[in-house]
């Protein structure tokens, strides 16, 4: 995969390597520092270890595909994360486990996993940027997340200077969350996936791809079939790169979907009395998950929606914000998120929370 999306990238200087548009899948953020590629695992901690010599500030970027860069862009030294390559580290009968470099870019794992008759992953197809970032996120789609999979995650420690391994049980994974996410102590440099052998999918979780593979919800699919359906749904909604799609200029969902205690919840239900029914989906601890995307169209805010500056909401889906025109700035974007947000608020009582990282900006 190619460091730049896009070449040549609208409303970016071509020639001005620096640019940190040029590797974000949003193509917006301002110029770095400076830039060091890292090839393999060595070469990311040692540009880590001397930019923290010198007390520069650090930015780890990979895909480029869950994270908002603000038009400042970054002082510091941004690693590109460009390691790759899976091996097997353990197998038996019935599972196999394969260690992944943090580069390798994810769906191409996933189509791996697939060709080789291993099941966890396939209903992760079509999810763009790098494996390294999936654990930080725990990312989910379609009723599978890396948490159901990922056996361990080998990190280099800034704080104390090692490189070690924290056991999946250790890494905090939640609804799109983990130890990582919120904290640049530790750098992923690899991923272990324990995959069960088997020719079919794990049990249809997701009614929406129940229904359009023509099965009942917790039925199996070959995989085949479960990667090429939600590479489909996918794409109907924006969510595969495309380069000549301008609604794949996004990071793909921007708000995570609420959750709720059963207070909130009866006092949402009461506001949205008017709308009928919400969908909604029991969670852990009497909470309640609801949908983040039916909020952001009950409140006003449509596909197609458009922001300043040439952003707007996708034209297939409204969890996506993106940059149609491919010259926004990202104030642009946070003054659409935060018009969002701020209207779903005033609505539902609600609050919505920003999906990816943010960089040098809020909303």
């Amino acid at each position: 995969m190619s460091d730049v999306y896009a070449q040549p990238t609208t409303g970016v200087d071509a020639t001005d390597m620096n640019a940190l548009a040029r590797y974000t899948t949003l193509r917006m953020g301002g110029r770095a520092g400076r830039i060091v590629p890292g090839n393999s695992a060595e070469e990311i901690v040692r540009a880590v270890r001397e930019a923290d010599i010198r007390d520069e500030p650090v930015l780890i970027l990979a895909g480029g595909s869950n994270v908002v860069i603000g038009d400042a862009g970054f002082p510091g030294t941004v690693v590109l994360v460009r390691s790759r390559g899976l091996r097997v580290v353990a197998e038996d009968t019935d599972t196999v486990t394969v260690r992944v470099e943090a580069g390798e870019p994810w769906d191409e794992l996933v189509a791996t996993t697939v060709t080789n008759g291993w099941s966890g992953l396939e209903c992760l197809s079509g999810v763009p940027g790098s494996t390294g970032a999936t654990p930080i996120q725990n990312v989910g789609a379609y009723g599978q997340e890396v948490a159901e999979t990922i056996t361990g995650v080998e990190v280099y420690d800034r704080a104390d200077g090692t490189v070690g391994r924290i056991d999946a049980a250790d890494c905090g994974f939640a609804y799109r969350g983990s130890i990582f996410k919120y904290s640049d102590r530790w750098l992923v440099l690899s991923v272990d996936f324990r995959l069960a052998r088997s020719p079919l999918s794990g049990p249809v979780r997701y009614a929406e791809l129940a229904r359009a593979l023509g099965v009942d919800v917790g039925d199996r699919v070959p995989l085949a079939d479960a990667r090429a359906t939600v590479l489909r749904l996918r794409a109907g909604k924006g969510m595969v790169l495309d380069v000549a799609d301008p609604d794949t200029r996004s990071v793909g969902s921007f708000f995570t979907n609420p959750v709720l205690d059963r207070a909130a919840y009866e006092l949402f239900r009461e506001r949205a009395a008017d709308l009928g029914e919400a969908p909604s989906w029991p969670c852990p601890g009497d909470m309640v998950k609801l949908s983040a995307a039916w909020l952001i169209d009950k409140a006003g805010f449509g596909k197609g929606h458009p922001g300043p500056g040439g952003v707007a909401i996708s034209s297939k889906h409204t969890l996506a914000l993106t940059n149609r025109s491919g010259r926004a700035g990202t104030a642009d974007l946070a003054a659409l998120a935060r018009q969002i947000r701020d209207g779903v608020q005033t609505r539902f009582g609600v609050t919505l929370h920003p999906e990816p990282v943010l960089i040098n900006c809020t909303i």
